[in-house]
Parts: structure tokens; sequence; C-alpha cells
């Protein structure tokens, strides 16, 4: 089993301390290791990542090397495609929406061929210095209790701390937390005519629809109540949105079960959505945002090649790759799935902007 045509990363970990990571899988402890990567062997930290999949049989992993270096590998276990995180943020990157790069890689274990991942680049202030953008804080939504309500979605009634479902990842935490919870409360509390002064004022809007247009496009069910990254611009002072973990998506579910292309409403979810398409002019900027991406980049001529360059790179690896849970002919099958959710997905949303009247 090998890794043609892909750079590969190779991981050394004392048995030991692998015993101990597996223990809990559950736990974010980092346990020392040796990586080689580029050329280069270097000590690094290592530690599982994800949700529900910490208990497959192979796992995601976090990797912090360096000054600083963080990188992100995804097993993709419940894609058969492999490409389904890599392609949306692709497309979010053709949108205009700064997303994490990608890199299909092999991974070695302690000399033992661990398959196909997908490095996923960390978004962190790394992440911003590299494309020059100003960010003084960086949140990240960790849970379905990130949703912008004032209510718990799990009990149906208020939060008990309205930063329950995010993290802290840059900037002094507790003036953070103070300013996201000050921007979800007035987000349900203020009335009307203040509140879209205050939106204009601490959220990036037309970032926002941006974003919101990406996630419906490419139906990521779980993407607006979590799964995304909220940073606060500098010069701006206004709350941005970045996305994250886009697996479950292109007529898959997170758990790699087939979707129907109607899945996500074409207006979203979440609290904050709701406020922002509540006002005229910010439906109208969505709509034409909408429009713009069905003529342009959500088409099969814009997307077919990006799936064709992923396929042509990774097919003889994923070939070989005996640590997946899908047959090759699933992964063999996926393209013409894509384009069947692309040509459905863009008549759905094509028949929902006729009935639009602002």
């Amino acid at each position: 089993m090998s890794g043609e045509g892909l750079p590969t990363r190779k991981i050394t970990i004392d048995e030991d301390d692998l015993r101990r990571l597996q223990a809990d899988v559950w736990s974010n402890e980092f346990a020392p290791v040796k990586l080689e990567m580029d050329g280069k062997t270097m000590d690094a930290q290592l530690r599982f990542r994800g949700g529900h999949t910490r208990n497959y049989p192979k796992k995601s992993y976090e990797i912090h090397y360096g000054t600083n270096g963080i990188l992100h590998w995804n097993a993709e276990f419940d894609d058969p495609s492999m490409i389904r995180n890599a392609l949306s943020f692709q497309f979010f990157n053709m949108m205009g929406v700064p997303s994490p790069r990608t890199k299909h890689m092999w991974l070695e274990w302690n000399g033992y061929p661990h398959g196909v991942y997908l490095e996923i680049e960390s978004v962190d202030t790394a992440f911003f210095r590299r494309r020059n953008i100003g960010s003084r804080a960086l949140i990240y939504a960790v849970n379905d209790k990130a949703n912008f309500s004032l209510i718990d979605p799990d009990t149906e009634q208020i939060k008990e701390s309205l930063v329950e479902g995010y993290r802290v990842m840059n900037g002094n935490v507790t003036k953070t937390e103070r300013r996201l919870v000050r921007f979800v409360r007035n987000v349900n509390r203020l009335p009307r005519k203040s509140l879209r002064a205050f939106m204009a004022k601490r959220l990036d809007i037309a970032v926002y629809l941006k974003w919101l247009a990406g996630a419906v496009l490419t139906g990521n069910y779980d993407g607006f109540d979590q799964n995304y990254a909220l940073y606060e611009h500098t010069s701006t002072g206004k709350y941005r949105i970045i996305p994250w973990d886009y697996e479950g998506t292109w007529g898959r579910n997170c758990y790699g079960r087939l979707c129907g292309s109607d899945l996500v409403d074409v207006k979203g979810y979440n609290a904050l959505t709701r406020k922002v398409l509540s006002y005229k002019t910010c439906r109208q900027a969505y709509r034409k945002i909408l429009a713009k991406l069905l003529e342009s980049k959500f088409t099969l001529s814009a997307i077919e090649p990006v799936i064709e360059g992923l396929y042509e790179q990774i097919t003889p690896a994923i070939r070989d790759d005996f640590t997946r849970k899908w047959p090759f002919r699933s992964f063999e099958e996926e393209p013409e799935l894509f384009r069947s959710y692309i040509q459905e997905r863009r008549a759905i949303v094509m028949e929902e902007l006729k009935t639009w009247r602002d």
C-alpha cells in the first residue's frame, strides 16, 4: 500500500503514549511524537480531533509542530469521495470567502501505512497573517449551542451562558467573550430599527451573506449552528465568518448517508440569519449573491474541473488504501453524485428565487 502521487507524512509515537490516547478518545490531551514532513524530522504534539468520528477505527488528528505550526489531518472516514471538505473550501475561496487550504496526503504511522488523509490548514493567527487580514479576536463555534440564540437547542430553555458553544482561540478571553455576549444579546433583544444600525456596525453583512450562500449551495445542514469560525476584523471591528468542517455536503450528510438536494432551506438557519434576512435590503443583497453564483461559480462548468483535478490527484492512492470503510467502486461513483446534486440544487434555488418578490 502506497500513497502514489501524494506527499507523505510520517508519525512515530511511543506505544505507551498511543495507549494513553486510546484509553480516552474524547480527551484533548496531546502526546509527543516525531513528525517527518517535507524532508524534515521534528518534535511535535498530536491529539485526536473531531466529534462522532473519534469512535471510528481510523482517527483524525491535530498536529502542533515548530513555532505555533498547527495542522488538521482528517480521515474523512464517512466521505466515499474524500473530497467534500476540499471541494467546499475551494468553492468558498472561489466565492471570495477566505477558507482553509487543503492538501491530500499519505500517512505512515510507526512505519506502517495509515492511508489517505486530508490535511487542512488551521484557522489561527497564521491563517490571517498569510492573507494579510487583521484579526483582533478569533472564536470557534464548537457545537450547536453556537446558534446566535438565547435559547439552548437541547433544553429549549434560556441558556445559562451566552458563550456556550463558543471557544475563544485568540484575543483577550474575558473581553472577547464580553463582546460576543453583548452581540448575541443585542441580536435577539434590540428593537428592529436599533438592531439594523447595530448589525451594520458590528457585523460584516456582505461577508455573512456570501458565507450563507456558500453553506446553502453546498448543502451543509450542520454549518449554521456550529462548524464555523468567527473573527473580529481589526480595522472595522465587525464580525466576519469562516466555514469549517464541510464533510457533510454535496448530497451526503456528516455520517455519509445520502440526503436530498432540498435538505437545506435556501434561506439557511440560525437566529442571526433570520434577523439579517428580516430586512429587505439584506434579502435583496442575498438574492443577488445567489443569482450571481448560479450564473458563474455554482455551475457544472466551474466545479467539474475542480472535482476532476482532485480525483486525478488522489485516485491511485485511494485504490491502494485499504484503511477506508468505502469500497473503491463507491469512490468511482461519487463524481456522478456531485453532478446530480449540483444540477438539482441549482434547479431548487432558481425556482425559489422566482418566488421572492423583494
